[in-house]
């Protein structure tokens, strides 16, 4: 075994996160090394996109333009058939008054180009990127982790040390219980997916021809993203005890299921599904939510799906994977540049992460509860009862404490009415929204809906305004604030 080489910081997967928080920290002039098991472009789930990763972190990486020549198609938002309203309603990311104008669009993407894109912005920056290297192990000098044993693309085992190390990989990670604690189930969202990708489906009418439709049926719900003027992304989800309905042969399972839902049905009456290269697969996958009980621990942060993942119905996915890349960069460029003491600045990005997670966890607990199908297994399971109480507690510990700073988060009965009455309040709004898609505006009249927006848009404005930008209130008492440029923290003047 070769001697090891040494940088500033080690990141373990070249996705989303790990390729954003790469970008981050070299362009701080930090030495960075990025080992990616695959090679790029590879397949990879996760097509639809929220604002704030193109219009801010992407803006702060530097792979903004880059992604504007790719062709990607302009989602403006999200067209859904789901609550009592049985018309499908719009909802835009434009009722954002910090959103507006050409910041109130994202895009749907075939993740294997975007995320090529991502990683070859990366080595722009100045990141080593090694692909076609698995990670075998980290290596440790008592508490700290100092490094990693991996094999490169020729199946010789390194080693590499580093100030950092940082599990980009994934759900599937097989660092993430070397940080300490437990990765924690939710009963809530626990489902299971079926996809697989068509050509030649219908579109939605203009302005909305390119949002994703999520369409709510008696077995769970569906996605159907366009990912061109042809390809179309199609998934049903189902609760893991309806197994059954994805079990036996994929083809005729997902059949069923587009045929219990006449929406989709209706939009796939001219398609045909893709059978060849990458997209030619009908797949399965287990959509648990979960957290990760220590997002970090001396020498190793946990960020993305390593950390934590929640139910995809509102294409949070790769914003938690580069919003925590970009919390988690600024702590580690503060630490290296001799700014803040790992303690202070890893705690603020663990508070920052946590608390996100627990927003969008709230918002699809709401966004959950506005549907009503009494005859529904699927939907019947999401209505929370008391048996969901050590779930509400569970999540009460995750956002009520260190992550949140918010009273109201103070117990789980107190949580369990401010849920009830955030769901009723987004169910108003849903009803008030029109069918045409004009009917925007009372959306924001649901706070549970403007929580999940705030984060974002701040990002939004700092990468577009730099220095310009007033200098944000701290999250959290005594808490910390971003730089100027938004690659480090500071202390709140």
């Amino acid at each position: 075994m070769s001697s090891a080489e040494e940088f500033d910081v080690i990141v373990v997967g070249g996705g989303p996160g790990g390729s954003t928080l790469a970008a981050l920290v070299a362009k701080q002039g930090h030495s960075v090394l990025v080992l990616e098991k695959e090679h790029f472009p590879r397949y990879q789930i996760g097509e639809s996109l929220l604002p704030s990763t193109i219009h801010g972190v992407c803006r702060l990486t530097g792979a903004a333009d880059a992604l504007a020549k790719a062709g990607f198609p302009l989602k403006k938002g999200g067209t859904f058939r789901w609550g009592a309203n049985p018309e499908p309603w719009t909802f835009s990311f434009a009722v954002s008054p910090q959103m507006a104008g050409p910041t109130s669009t994202a895009y749907q993407v075939e993740r294997s180009k975007f995320d090529k894109i991502l990683l070859d912005n990366a080595r722009e920056r100045g990141a080593r990127v090694q692909e076609g290297c698995s990670v075998l192990d980290l290596l440790e000098d008592g508490d700290r982790v100092t490094g990693v044993r991996y094999t490169d693309d020729q199946g010789a085992e390194r080693r590499a040390t580093a100030k950092y190390v940082v599990d980009a990989s994934g759900n599937k990670s097989r660092l993430h219980d070397k940080v300490g604690g437990k990765r924690e189930y939710s009963e809530f969202f626990r489902n299971l997916a079926l996809f697989g990708y068509f050509t030649g489906g219908k579109r939605l009418p203009e302005p909305t021809r390119y949002n994703i439709l999520c369409v709510a049926f008696e077995s769970g719900w569906f996605w159907y993203i366009p990912l061109s003027d042809s390809l179309t992304s199609v998934g049903a989800v189902v609760r893991r005890d309806m197994a059954e309905k994805v079990q036996g042969d994929p083809e005729t399972a997902l059949n069923d299921l587009i045929a219990e839902c006449p929406m989709i049905a209706d939009f796939l009456s001219p398609a045909e599904r893709v059978t060849t290269g990458q997209y030619g697969e009908i797949r399965v996958r287990k959509d648990y939510s979960y957290h990760q009980t220590e997002f970090w621990r001396p020498g190793l942060v946990l960020i993305g799906d390593a950390a934590c993942f929640v139910d995809p119905v509102f294409s949070s996915g790769v914003h938690l994977a580069t919003y925590s890349a970009l919390l988690a960069a600024r702590s580690i460029n503060s630490v290296l540049g001799g700014v803040l003491d790992e303690e202070t600045a890893l705690r603020e990005f663990e508070a920052r992460y946590r608390r996100e997670y627990g927003v969008f966890y709230e918002f699809l607990v709401s966004f959950y509860q506005t549907h009503q199908a009494e005859g529904s297994y699927f939907w019947a399971a999401k209505q929370l009862t008391q048996s969901a109480r050590p779930e509400l507690e569970a999540f009460v510990e995750l956002v009520g404490g260190v992550s949140s700073g918010e009273a109201a988060l103070g117990d789980a009965e107190t949580l369990m009415k401010r849920l009830e009455q955030q769901s009723a309040e987004f169910g108003s709004a849903v009803g008030a929204t029109g069918g045409d898609g004009g009917g925007w505006v009372p959306m924001m009249n649901s706070p549970v809906v403007r929580d999940a927006m705030v984060e974002g848009s701040k990002v939004q404005l700092q990468a577009m305004l730099g220095e310009d930008a007033e200098e944000e209130p701290p999250l959290f008492e005594g808490g910390l604030v971003p730089s100027a440029d938004g690659l480090l923290w500071r202390k709140s003047t």
